[in-house]
């Protein structure tokens, strides 16, 4: 029996043991080593659907192929005679790279099943579209303030913790919730019990009866944590505010407006009741990720049409390195605690390395998928230097 057998053997048997259901559903449909960036097609989910023009970015006649006889550092490091592809992607299976400057294509590279227009699942991606859709509901009205208690909106919250009541949409937008959760993925045996209340996120039925359950490690906004639950919590705030499912608010304000050119999916728990994976559930093309990166490059104008005030994009993407430089759940800097780049970018980004980076000084947008990362950080902080050598 080989070591990968043997670690697959003694997980579903742990599975078995702590009966934990999510857990055992999560192994069934992804395997031990969790989703992939095509785990979206077994799950339940909304389809996301154009229903006007569809934009289209021009190809420039000259591709960037310079590009690839660049020399590029990572954190220090230098890779010798490392192209942007090859620096990216020895370690990391990098499935596809894209690059727009100027509304136009410049680079674009793609291996395997990848393409530019192929559905790929971007797991915390997500998390600042779910930032997009809060934005444009507090512009609306439907969020009177993003000061205001999570309990005005999910009011059933206030028979529990008496935290909930000092919980605010500011809290959730910078992960400082104080919430008692963790985004783990291990495997040893003082982790499993936080395992399984990931994999109840991820692959449990009843969303909002978890949340119920929840405690609090610290009173709201004493500290930044990341953990995927406070976003689920902002998508279930969204949904009550608008009173409308997230998909179709999706489908509505975004998908619609800014002409994507093919459907999206949001994954969500169970048809009974219908919670969406605002934190990591969205799945879509590169093409169209790129779009919403558009939206920020042009300060939440879309073809002369206002989707989202320009004070939330500045809000969610202007250098700093106050809470980790996370805002609004954007990341706002590549690297905290270094010098500032010259000309500082922003990206979101999900396990697996699915990063969507947006430079407003060279007027680039950058995006990378792929099956894995294993340093997470380094692609940004890459993007970072390749914006350096633009125009």
């Amino acid at each position: 029996m080989n070591k990968k057998t043997i670690i697959t053997t003694l997980f579903g048997v742990l599975c078995i043991m702590l009966n934990a259901c999510s857990i055992i559903r999560g192994y069934r449909t992804d395997g031990a080593y969790g989703p992939t960036s095509f785990s979206y097609e077994k799950q339940l989910k909304d389809t996301i659907v154009n229903h006007g023009e569809v934009f289209s970015f021009n190809r420039a006649p000259a591709q960037y192929d310079w590009i690839d006889t660049l020399h590029f550092f990572n954190q220090g490091k230098r890779y010798v005679n490392y192209s942007m592809w090859e620096a990216i992607g020895p370690k990391t299976e990098t499935q596809g790279v894209l690059i727009i400057q100027n509304d136009s294509i410049v680079y674009e590279k793609c291996t395997g099943e990848m393409a530019v227009d192929k559905i790929v699942g971007v797991f915390s991606v997500t998390k600042s579209v779910t930032s997009l859709l809060c934005g444009i509901a507090v512009d609306e009205g439907s969020i009177k303030n993003i000061d205001d208690p999570v309990t005005d909106y999910l009011p059933e919250l206030l028979k529990a913790d008496p935290l909930w009541q000092k919980l605010t949409i500011r809290h959730l937008l910078d992960m400082r919730s104080g919430l008692d959760f963790d985004d783990t993925y291990s495997l040893r045996l003082k982790d499993l019990k936080r395992l399984h209340a990931m994999a109840k996120l991820n692959y449990g039925r009843n969303i909002m009866a978890q949340v119920k359950k929840l405690k609090f490690r610290c009173k709201p906004g004493t500290e930044h944590r990341y953990e995927s639950m406070t976003t689920e919590i902002l998508g279930l705030v969204i949904e009550r505010a608008t009173g409308q499912g997230l998909a179709d608010y999706l489908e509505e304000k975004i998908w619609t407006p800014l002409g994507m050119e093919s459907p999206a999916f949001l994954s969500y728990d169970s048809k009974k009741h219908h919670s969406p994976h605002s934190f990591g559930g969205l799945s879509l093309t590169m093409l169209d990720l790129a779009k919403i990166g558009r939206l920020y490059l042009n300060n939440g104008v879309w073809n002369g049409k206002r989707i989202v005030s320009e004070s939330w994009i500045k809000q969610s993407s202007a250098y700093s390195e106050d809470n980790e430089g996370y805002h609004f759940c954007w990341y706002n800097t590549s690297s905290v605690g270094v010098e500032k780049p010259e000309y500082p970018g922003f990206y979101a980004m999900g396990i697996r390395g699915q990063v969507l980076f947006v430079n407003p000084y060279k007027n680039v947008i950058m995006v990378r998928l792929g099956l894995r990362d294993d340093t997470y950080a380094h692609i940004p902080y890459l993007f970072e230097q390749l914006s350096n050598y633009f125009f």
